[in-house]
Parts: structure tokens; C-alpha cells; sequence
């Protein structure tokens, strides 16, 4: 190969599409149907809607609608494709990836790498950081990657992980630093743990949800103590634009930051001061649609990133259980300000269905 095409390329994300189903239900409907005190799910929680979806849709068409989004977006050469990587843990099959599905149903063949990341939550990022490294490294030439990540979350009726449920789907174009550029340096964190996890045959996950909560803040902490090494806590924050997590819940997410917040000696009133200014605002879409598992970090950053002057920073924690972590920081680029992906959740969440407690009943048992 030649030296020109060794050349490492600028690398960021150039697109960007969303998609989440066409149903959806209050979190107070789920409290009724199950007998409990609606607080508990939009205060103790901080859930407010679930999407579902219909017996029509899976996580492959809401990879392909996402993927398909982004690339109409895009405007680039399906020839300039040489890489697609899926994160998921809503896998459709043990052996066959779901990029697979995806490239079939959008028509993308050849000299294409294409497979599917595991590892809970966090295969969505883990996709995202090897399609920036492979440009990084110069492998890539002028080669652009497609990353998706998409998930349903479903729970069995009546546990306690259930109000969190949600489904959706976000793809990227990994390629010129149009909306955001990816830095080359992140911090990741590993342990291995069983907080959540699904064995092979088993409809639904197993979670120690004590343990999760517990691991997602220890890893938080770490992530965030080797990004501001020994500078200064409050100065590191403050020049973020926003701090983006992956949101199993919205109090699981300020449970974290206050876990940071407390390691690097601020006080209460900073850390709450640091959280509704540059956290909170992120995870709206989120609290909309509820946990997506891999595609749940990409949507709050979705949402961030969305009218960002250039140059401003974005800080983006991933966690999957088991345990693995890592916190990357992206700039924007001259096109977030547009936010032209959010004409896909306006579209979405407009054109959804609300069912009520008696129709998501008959729904879980038409799935089951």
C-alpha cells in the first residue's frame, strides 16, 4: 500500500440518522397496570415514556430506518463504504451478524467489512472507536465506515427493570468531522462482573441491579479521574459543552455524576449545578424513548451535539455491563449547529402511537 494511502484522515462523524418505533406508553400506565405509585417511576426512576415496538418491527428495521437516514444524509458514494459495525445485545441470530441484515436490505455488497460488537451497552461505542481507529490509523485510505447501534430493551412483566424499557436505533457515518470530531485518545475501564447478562435461550436479561448501579458508578469515576488527571475538576467541566452518559435510567445517570462529582471535591450545589447545566438537557430524547441499550449513549450525544457551534466539546460515556467502560471526547464540527437529525425524532415521536395499560398487555402477550 502506498504511503498516500496509509495517510491517517481526518475522522469524526459526517452523518447522522435516528430511529425509534411507531408506539409508545407512559410510564403512569405501566404503574397502574402493575399497582404501584407512578412517583416511583418518574421521580425515583426519572422515566416518563417508553417506546414499543409492533409486531411488525425488530431491532433490524430499526438498524436499517437509522442507517438508511444516515446515509441519505450523507450524500456520499455507497462505493466509499469499507466498513459496517452493528452494536448490539437484541441479536437475531447466534452466528450471522446483524450488519448483515442491515447491508441487505440497503443494498450495500463488496469490499466491505462488515460484523456485529457485543458487549452490553457498550458495543455501540466499541463500533464507533474501531471505525474511527481504522481511519486513524490510515488502513481506512478514503474509506468511510457505517456504525449503528440499535436495541430493544424488554423486560419479563413485572420486573423491576421494566419502566425502563425502550427500543431505537442511531447510525453514523464515520468519516470527515463534519458534525463532530472524534479525539484519538479516550479512557476506557473494564471489570468483569455479572450485573446484567442473558444467557443463550433466555427471552429476557438477569440483572443484580444494586451490583449494575454500583459498577456504573465505580466505572464512571475511573473514566473520568484519568480524563482530568491533575487538572482542575471544576476548569475541565466548565469548558464542556454538555456530559453525555448512556442512560439505562435518568437517576442512574445522576446517582453517577454525583459518585464523580464526589471523588473530585466538589460540593453538592456544584455538582448539582454541573448536572442540570451540561447532563440533564442531554437526556431528553432519552427520557422519551427510554433505554436503548447500545444506541442509548448515541442518542443523548444526538441530542447534545445539535446546535453546537464548531469547536465546542462533548464528553460521552459508554458503560455495558459485565464490565465495560469508556469515555471519549468529541468536538463539533461545522455542520452540528443545523442539527439536521432531528427532523428523524420530530418525525417519530409525532407520528407514534400512545397505547394505554390494556394495549400494552394484549402486545406482551401477543410477543410472548
Amino acid at each position: 500500500m502506498s504511503a498516500h494511502a496509509m495517510a491517517a484522515s481526518p475522522t469524526g462523524i459526517a452523518s447522522i440518522g435516528l430511529h425509534f418505533p411507531s408506539l409508545s406508553m407512559a410510564v403512569e400506565e405501566l404503574a397502574q397496570l402493575r399497582g404501584q405509585d407512578p412517583d416511583k417511576y418518574t421521580i425515583g426512576l426519572g422515566c416518563e415514556e417508553m417506546s414499543i415496538c409492533p409486531p411488525d418491527t425488530s431491532v433490524v428495521e430499526l438498524a436499517t430506518e437509522a442507517a438508511r437516514r444516515a446515509l441519505d444524509r450523507w450524500g456520499g458514494s455507497a462505493d466509499r463504504i469499507g466498513m459496517i459495525a452493528v452494536g448490539t445485545e437484541t441479536a437475531v441470530d447466534m452466528s450471522r451478524p446483524l450488519s448483515a441484515w442491515v447491508a441487505d436490505h440497503l443494498g450495500l455488497k463488496g469490499a466491505i467489512r462488515s460484523y456485529e460488537v457485543k458487549h452490553a451497552c457498550y458495543g455501540g461505542t466499541l463500533a464507533v472507536r474501531q471505525a474511527a481507529e481504522w481511519r486513524m490509523s490510515g488502513a481506512a485510505g478514503d474509506q468511510a465506515a457505517l456504525v449503528v447501534a440499535a436495541d430493544v430493551a424488554m423486560y419479563e412483566e413485572g420486573d423491576p427493570g421494566e419502566p425502563t424499557q425502550g427500543a431505537g436505533g442511531v447510525a453514523m457515518l464515520i468519516d470527515e468531522p463534519r458534525i463532530a470530531r472524534i479525539e484519538p485518545i479516550s479512557y476506557p475501564w473494564s471489570e468483569p462482573h455479572f450485573d446484567f447478562w442473558r444467557p443463550v435461550g433466555e427471552s429476557y436479561p438477569r440483572v443484580d441491579g444494586q451490583l449494575s448501579l454500583d459498577c456504573y458508578k465505580r466505572a464512571a469515576e475511573n473514566c473520568f479521574k484519568a480524563m482530568i488527571g491533575k487538572r482542575d475538576p471544576e476548569a475541565v467541566l466548565h469548558e464542556l459543552a454538555a456530559i453525555c452518559f448512556h442512560v439505562p435510567f435518568p437517576k442512574m445517570v445522576r446517582k453517577a455524576f454525583y459518585r464523580v462529582g464526589e471523588f473530585l471535591d466538589l460540593n453538592a450545589e456544584r455538582i448539582d449545578g454541573f448536572f442540570q447545566e451540561k447532563i440533564y438537557p442531554t437526556m431528553l430524547w432519552n427520557r422519551l424513548c427510554g433505554n436503548a441499550y447500545t444506541a442509548s449513549l448515541w442518542i443523548s450525544v444526538a441530542q447534545a451535539l445539535k446546535g453546537l457551534a464548531a469547536g465546542e466539546r462533548v464528553a460521552a460515556f459508554s458503560y455495558g455491563s459485565g464490565f465495560g467502560a469508556e469515555l471519549m471526547m468529541l468536538e463539533a464540527g461545522p455542520e452540528a449547529a443545523a442539527g439536521a437529525w432531528e427532523q428523524d425524532v420530530a418525525r417519530d415521536l409525532a407520528g407514534r402511537e400512545r397505547i394505554d395499560a390494556k394495549g400494552y398487555s394484549e402486545l406482551r402477550g401477543a410477543k410472548s
